[in-house]
């Protein structure tokens, strides 16, 4: 057999872990599955040489490993916060301004509990993973479980576990894989309660299949599961399992959403496409709105309804510091009946500025005066309310009159990819007026007002096509039917047949009501 490498970086010894193959009869059947070839005796590795090992390792991640992240830049890091945290990453990462983001988001995951059981169960599976040698010889020769062994396995993590029901250490006469198969089956089992970290736009099952090893209720899917992950330990995201097909100069493959998603993806021999999910507006664009606020005596937010996109402001105002832009007095919306309904929604995703709606009406049908309305009003703020700057979020070029006639009044204008025109782009620049696109601020935080937008409407549908009162149908049915009951047997019949109804949609999308008996 060739000899056990070892291989040192920066200080301390890592050595590669036991190889295993199955033994011949008469071994003692508990050993008989994993049982490690003869190697050379090693050196005890003291934890200071561990950490250094893995802080070298991480650093490499962090940095992207050599790869080229080019193609990843602007990009929101809300997934791979969460998938970092779940799959065991250190907190000490998330506090570098370089590693995983947000510090904060990492508390309020820890007070997920559905999140916590998973993060604790990755940690002990990935303690295993990597420590499997120097774990099985202890548990081999010394009898220990891996209670005994902190220097390897997080105990913190098995009695945060233990104190929710769920209990890794369960006896002294087992396998050390039969730990593993145990901890697949509590993360295959709950790994669903987390879904709702992520947004509706992501694939669930493409996450959902990071964390399940694949054949992990078996012996040789553990088995397998420990080679791919030993032999590229290097190129796994901060050294934690996940089930993920390394492939070479991929680099971090959590340095932010963009890169993440899009690799995720390719994983599945699939194409994400929509990056505005996951693409956040550059630094450059923000601070130059911050100034802008920041240098206003009085500002407010102006928006043409008609020519805007509730849900991209929506992103827009997310992606914006609350602190930041917390000096803008109101959001002033000038909105047509033919604009989205979601308008009316936008108070409860404007971080804490005030709103006001204004509802133009039509003299003519096919004319609006939404942008009489919108320019009338902006003079009134300016010389009757004190408002010096506006933030004008419209793409329509007519607007331009507007900023000619107050020369005095401070413009940003927020317009849209794809319905501004090259003349008033150049009309803005040619009065060094600041404008930038709500299109290039991260869309994939507007779930929510879309998802609140969507049900109100089919509520407002349902409630217009359907007009039924049980009561009185069952009144018509008696009648019609010239059946007597008594007041039991009606509450029986209710209870057993009309309460349970419910709708049936058809694959044409035609939706029929359904009986059916409890």
């Amino acid at each position: 057999m060739q000899e056990t490498e070892k291989i040192t970086y920066r200080t301390g010894t890592i050595a590669p872990p036991p190889e295993y193959e199955p033994v011949t009869a008469g071994t003692d059947e508990r050993f008989r599955q994993y049982v490690t070839k003869p190697e050379q005796p090693q050196e005890p590795v003291s934890e200071e040489e561990r950490r250094d090992a893995e802080e070298y390792f991480e650093s490499r991640e962090e940095n992207g490993d050599g790869a080229d992240n080019t193609a990843w830049h602007n990009s929101t890091r809300n997934i791979v916060t969460n998938i970092g945290y779940l799959i065991g990453v250190r907190r000490e990462l998330f506090d570098r301004d370089f590693a995983l983001g947000d510090p904060e988001a990492f508390d309020v995951l820890e007070r997920n509990r559905d999140a916590k059981i998973i993060r604790e169960l990755c940690r002990i599976r990935c303690a295993i993973e990597r420590y499997f040698g120097p774990i099985n010889r202890a548990m081999r020769f010394e009898y220990k479980t891996i209670m005994n062994l902190p220097q390897y396995v997080p105990t913190d993590a098995i009695m945060y576990l233990s104190g929710v029901g769920i209990n890794i250490v369960r006896g002294s006469n087992r396998m050390l894989y039969e730990y593993v198969i145990d901890i697949n089956g509590y993360i295959s089992d709950r790994i669903n309660n987390c879904s709702k970290l992520f947004p509706i736009w992501l694939n669930w099952q493409y996450v959902r299949d990071l964390f399940v090893m694949p054949n992990g209720r078996t012996q040789e899917g553990t088995r397998a599961a420990a080679e791919a992950y030993y032999s590229n330990r290097m190129n796994y995201p901060y050294q934690s399992y996940i089930n993920w097909k390394v492939e070479p100069d991929q680099g971090n493959i959590l340095l932010n959403d963009k890169k993440f998603v899009t690799l995720l993806y390719k994983q599945h021999h699939d194409n994400f496409t929509d990056l505005s999910k996951v693409t956040d507006a550059g630094e450059k664009i923000k601070n130059s709105i911050y100034d802008f606020v920041a240098d206003a005596k009085k500002v407010v937010l102006v928006v043409d309804c008609e020519n805007s996109d509730p849900y991209k402001l929506t992103a827009t105002l997310n992606n914006l510091d609350t602190d930041e832009i917390a000096k803008i007095s109101k959001i002033i919306l000038y909105n047509d009946i033919h604009a989205s309904t979601a308008w009316g929604l936008l108070t409860n995703y404007a971080k804490g500025i005030e709103v006001e709606h204004i509802m133009t009406e039509r003299v003519k049908d096919n004319k609006s005066l939404v942008d009489i309305r919108l320019s009338t009003g902006v003079c009134r703020e300016f010389f009757a309310n004190g408002v010096d700057s506006f933030m004008l979020v419209s793409s329509d070029s007519d607007y331009w009159g507007l900023i000619e006639s107050l020369p005095d009044a401070r413009f940003l204008v927020m317009l849209e990819r794809g319905k501004s025109s090259f003349d008033i782009k150049q009309a803005l620049s040619s009065r060094e007026i600041f404008y930038c696109y709500i299109d290039d601020f991260c869309t994939g935080n507007s779930g929510d007002i879309k998802m609140a937008a969507l049900i109100g409407e089919i509520k407002k549908y349902i409630a217009a096509k359907v007009n039924l009162n049980v009561n009185v149908m069952l009144d018509e049915v008696y009648r019609s039917t010239r059946v007597r009951m008594t007041s039991a047997e009606e509450k029986q019949f209710y209870q057993k047949y009309i309460k349970p109804m419910h709708l049936v949609i058809e694959d044409d999308g035609n939706v029929r009501i359904e009986l059916r008996s409890k």
